[in-house]
């Protein structure tokens, strides 16, 4: 088998707060060492929590399908499907799903990251949940 492919259908699934989180390559694979890849559905009405930062680490995720919010450092916008979304090193972020269909959503990240690496906020919130 080819460590090179990889499918988000044989590959461990984590059952996280808002979302299933899928690691496609991370450096522990001994495959990618430059970055880390997951992807992320995250059902209808849910919210990615806590919101959370990479210090060190630049994000990029691209919205697959569906539509919902983006936060980041405070501002809120609008993505749908075709949304490409960079999050600098160490920018407090999350996603919400705002429609009723599952949202995928790729995310790439660089230097690598793992969950060992990220940085919660529990009190941080969309500003309208406050």
């Amino acid at each position: 088998m080819n460590p090179n492919i990889v499918s988000e259908l044989t590959e461990e699934t984590l059952d996280m707060p808002g979302r299933a989180l899928t690691w496609l390559f991370t450096p522990e694979q001994g495959v990618a060492d430059q970055f880390s890849m997951n992807v992320v559905n995250i059902q209808g009405g849910e919210t990615v929590r806590p919101a959370h930062s990479h210090p060190g680490v630049e994000e990029v995720i691209y919205i697959m399908s569906g539509k919902g919010q983006v936060y980041i450092e405070g501002e809120v916008t609008d993505i749908a499907a075709g949304s490409a979304i960079r999050f600098p090193p160490g920018d407090i972020h999350m996603v919400r799903n705002t429609g009723t269909e599952d949202m995928k959503v790729v995310c790439f990240f660089t230097p690598p990251a793992t969950l060992d690496n990220y940085e919660f906020f529990d009190d941080v919130t969309f500003p309208d949940e406050a």
